[in-house]
C-alpha cells in the first residue's frame, strides 16, 4: 500500500484536479492521501476537507515544502510514501506499475522511483539529473547548459523514453519506501523549497540505494507548481538552496567558488538574458530576489555551519 503526501500552498484547482485523480486510479493502492496545507488563502484547501481517505493537516504558515513533506510523512502507515506535487495527477496506471517495479525482489534496493511526466501539451519533460559539481552550477550560471545541455547537472540532453538507473527524479513524484525514508530522517528542512529532494537523493545514494526512472508508467505535471506565482521568491528560494546543497555536499573551496559564481557571475548572466529577451520585468524579479538573497546570506552562512 501506498500513503500519498501533497503539500498544497495555493494551489486552486490544481489541488482538487490532483486528488480527483488518486479517488478514481488509486482504489485498492493508496491506503490514504494526507494534504499539508501551508496557509493556503486561496480556500484550495477546502475542496478536499471531508473527503474519503483524506487527511488535511492545515499548518496556519508556510512551514517549506521539506518540513511539510516530513509532517505528512509523521502521519503515514504504508510501506510506500508517495510524495505527489498538487499540479500533478495520476493516470490509470501510474501507481500499479511503479509499485509492482518496487515490490520486485529484484530491485529490493532500488530506494526511489520515478516516472514518465508529460505536461499540458502532452511532451515528456526532461524530469531527472545527475548530482551536481562545482563545475556543473558554473556553466549554469554562465548560461552555457542554455547551449550545450550535457554541461549542466539537468539532463535535458536525454528525451527520457527509457527506464533506467538515475541519480535523481524530480520531486513532483517522488516514490520512496517509508523505511528508507524513516532511516535518513526525511528531507532536510533547512532547504525552504528546491533540492531538498536532491539532497535526499544523494544522501541515499551514499547509503547504497539506487534511484530509478521508469519511462513505461506516466503521471502529469504541469510544471512550475504554484511557485510560479510569486517569480522573485521563487528564484530566491532556488538560489539560496543551491548555496546550502554546495556548503553540505561539496569542500569548502567548491562552495565558496559556487558563492561568487551565484552572486556575481549569474546575476549578470541572468541580467543579460532578461535584456535581450525584453524581459524588464525579469530584470526586476532578478534584482528583487537577489536583494532577498544578500539580506538572508548571514543566516545561511549560518546555518552552514550546522551542516
Amino acid at each position: 500500500m501506498i500513503d500519498i503526501i501533497c503539500v498544497n500552498w495555493n494551489a486552486g484547482d490544481q489541488l482538487h484536479a490532483c486528488i480527483a485523480s488518486i479517488a478514481q486510479y488509486g482504489s485498492g493502492l493508496v491506503f490514504q492521501t494526507i494534504v499539508i496545507d501551508n496557509g493556503s488563502i486561496d480556500g484550495s484547501d477546502a475542496c478536499v476537507e471531508g473527503l474519503p481517505n483524506v487527511k488535511l493537516i492545515r499548518t496556519g504558515a508556510n512551514l517549506g515544502f521539506g518540513k511539510a513533506c516530513n509532517l505528512g510523512a509523521q502521519q503515514a502507515k504504508s510501506e510506500y510514501l508517495l510524495f505527489l506535487n498538487p499540479d500533478a495527477a495520476l493516470y490509470a496506471g501510474t501507481l500499479p506499475k511503479a509499485l509492482t517495479y518496487m515490490q520486485d525482489p529484484v530491485h529490493a534496493n532500488v530506494g526511489v522511483c520515478g516516472v514518465q511526466l508529460l505536461d499540458e501539451a502532452g511532451h515528456v519533460s526532461r524530469s531527472c539529473s545527475r548530482f551536481p559539481s562545482t563545475a556543473d552550477f558554473a556553466a549554469h550560471a554562465l548560461g552555457l547548459d542554455r547551449f550545450f545541455p550535457r554541461l549542466g547537472h539537468f539532463m535535458a540532453e536525454w528525451d527520457h523514453a527509457q527506464t533506467r538507473q538515475v541519480d535523481h527524479v524530480i520531486g513532483a513524484f517522488f516514490l520512496v519506501r517509508r523505511a528508507l525514508f524513516e532511516s535518513l530522517h526525511g528531507f532536510d528542512e533547512r532547504f525552504f523549497v528546491y533540492l531538498e529532494d536532491l539532497d535526499f537523493s544523494f544522501r541515499a545514494r551514499q547509503a547504497g540505494w539506487r534511484s530509478m526512472y521508469l519511462a513505461d508508467a506516466r503521471a502529469f505535471h504541469a510544471g512550475g507548481g504554484t511557485s510560479s506565482q510569486v517569480k522573485a521568491h521563487r528564484l530566491f528560494y532556488s538560489l539560496r538552496s543551491r548555496l546550502l546543497y554546495g556548503f553540505k555536499h561539496f569542500t569548502p573551496w567548491q562552495a565558496w567558488t559556487l558563492v561568487g559564481l551565484t552572486l556575481v557571475v549569474e546575476l549578470i548572466t541572468r541580467t543579460v538574458f532578461s535584456l535581450l529577451r525584453g524581459g524588464v520585468r525579469d530584470v526586476r524579479n532578478t534584482f528583487k530576489a537577489y536583494g532577498m538573497l544578500m539580506r538572508d546570506l548571514p543566516r545561511i552562512l549560518g546555518l552552514r555551519r550546522a551542516v
